[in-house]
């Protein structure tokens, strides 16, 4: 699996111009299930985006959670982080995982997070979305589970 995490001062989805999900101060965090991932990938890293120190503390420094703020999390299902661009011009997307076992593996890392008491909203799945946002830093980080060690 891999996420782009975005600390934001506030984000919202929009589909069909109406909004579905809207957040504060928190993580907009775009997620691509790549083919093979399990629920061990959307554990490590759901548990990585709650916990990375990436928001300042009173010193200015990065050594805060999304979990020591209180912050929120957008999580928007986005296969084309899976894409290959190195031949030719258009992407290649043989990787990405089919939508059933994506759509899975979305739920579960959204209810992992919510599991640790974090206020977590989401897009909808394959829908054509619009997201909104207001980079904080901009601070923009890649996770990928498959390089975790």
């Amino acid at each position: 699996m891999r996420a782009v995490l975005q600390r934001v001062a506030s984000a919202r989805v929009e589909v069909d111009g109406k909004s579905v999900g809207e957040i504060g101060r928190g993580l907009l965090i775009l997620l691509g299930v790549e083919q093979g991932d399990n629920a061990d990938d959307a554990r490590y890293l759901a548990e990585k985006s709650a916990q990375l120190r990436i928001f300042e503390d009173a010193a200015g420094k990065m050594n805060l959670s999304l979990e020591d703020v209180g912050g929120q999390i957008l999580a928007v299902s986005q296969f084309t982080l899976l894409a290959d661009c190195r031949k030719g011009r258009r992407p290649g997307f043989s990787r990405a995982a089919l939508p059933e076992p994506a759509d899975t593996l979305y739920q579960q890392f959204v209810a992992l997070l919510r599991e640790r008491g974090l206020t977590v909203a989401t897009g909808i799945f394959q829908a054509e979305m619009q997201v909104h946002l207001v980079n904080d830093g901009p601070v923009t980080l890649l996770l990928d589970s498959r390089k975790e060690f």
